[in-house]
């Protein structure tokens, strides 16, 4: 009787089979249950142990979307056991490619932006960079999904052929319309990867200064020296001549020092000594030279470099005005006078 219970067919399939696929389903679902509680917790506590965080990200990897498709798997497994009908293992079929395409571009983005973050953390004030993925991972999340569905469609058994010779016709369309968008759009990729610049950065465009606020999608933001915010298509920027002041090491002061005709020669060859002496009273500079360079239309002229040790641009006024009433005290002393511009205007009468 028993026996009998057992070879009841049900929409194709004896209870037996449902029995033993019903088993099957919960054999396969402990098994994972006994992995995730007793291997993944393991690995999870060793991972938090090591310096490197690529274990940290497989083992949430695994969790977030591999476990999932194991899961289904092992509902899948158990259900395919069965004989279904075909309208029954179309469906499951469908549901079956939608189910893993989704985790695997889940996997995917989530791979990509582990990546781009760490890229990001080996600069310098990294974590306050990481705005930058936003618009970043918006465009890649972009892609991957539109693959991702039409590999479903091919999968199903759809003409994708036509799909793609779509999407092609509409990207020439969209690319051609908005064109200025797209090359903002790939330029903010050359300003992520080739890095001219960074969020922080005093940088210079043309005659515009300022500091880097926000780098976006299509524009990057710039708060001015003289106070306004300063918005720039990231096409321009990129095909401008960019000075980044944050990568300056040293800044160079160069100045022309006029003296009176008539000074002294002994006065004169105390210059450059006066110079060195008037750079060195400031902790940053260095003395690089010191020359007489040219007789001038109303003055001898010197020419005075020095190096300021020190990026930062008030640093390097304050030097240069350190150094210069350092000068103007020291001639005084010596007695050396600066030239202004002046003219001499001869008059001669007609009887001379």
């Amino acid at each position: 009787m028993e026996s009998d219970l057992l070879q009841r067919v049900y929409l194709g399939n004896s209870l037996r089979s449902y029995l033993w696929a019903l088993g099957l389903f919960v054999l396969l679902w402990a098994a994972l249950k006994v992995f995730r509680a007793v291997v993944l917790l393991r690995l999870r506590r060793l991972a938090q142990v090591t310096e490197t965080t690529l274990d940290d990200f497989l083992i949430r990897a695994v969790e977030s979307a591999v476990m999932p498709v194991l899961n289904y798997g092992a509902f899948y497994v158990a259900l395919n056991s069965l004989a279904l009908s075909e309208r029954l293992g179309k469906a499951l079929h469908a549901v079956s490619s939608v189910y893993l395409v989704f985790y695997t571009v889940r996997l995917a983005l989530a791979a990509i932006r582990h990546s781009l973050e760490q890229q990001l953390l080996r600069r310098p004030n990294g974590r306050e960079r990481m705005g930058q993925l936003k618009g970043m991972m918006v465009v890649i999340g972009g892609a991957l999904w539109v693959l991702g569905a039409v590999f479903v469609l091919g999968n199903l058994g759809y003409d994708i052929t036509a799909v793609v010779t779509g999407l092609g016709i509409g990207g020439i369309a969209i690319a051609l319309a908005a064109q200025n968008i797209l090359g903002d759009l790939f330029n903010y990729f050359v300003i992520f990867f080739d890095r001219p610049f960074e969020v922080g950065d005093n940088i210079q465009i043309d005659d515009k200064r300022g500091v880097v606020e926000q780098i976006g999608i299509k524009t990057t933001r710039i708060r001015s020296v003289t106070g306004e915010e300063l918005v720039i298509s990231n096409t321009n920027l990129t095909s401008s001549r960019i000075h980044n002041f944050r990568r300056l090491e040293d800044r160079r002061a160069t100045q022309l020092l006029g003296v009176t005709y008539g000074t002294p020669a002994d006065k004169l060859r105390a210059i450059p000594e006066l110079a060195r002496r008037a750079v060195e009273t400031q902790p940053k500079a260095a003395f690089e030279r010191c020359h007489f360079r040219a007789y001038g239309p109303s003055s001898l002229d010197f020419e005075l470099v020095y190096l300021v040790r020190d990026p930062d641009p008030a640093c390097f006024f304050a030097t240069q005005h350190g150094v210069n009433l350092a000068l103007y005290e020291a001639f005084a002393r010596e007695g050396i006078a600066f030239a202004f511009p002046t003219q001499t205007l001869h008059v001669h009468s007609a009887k001379d």
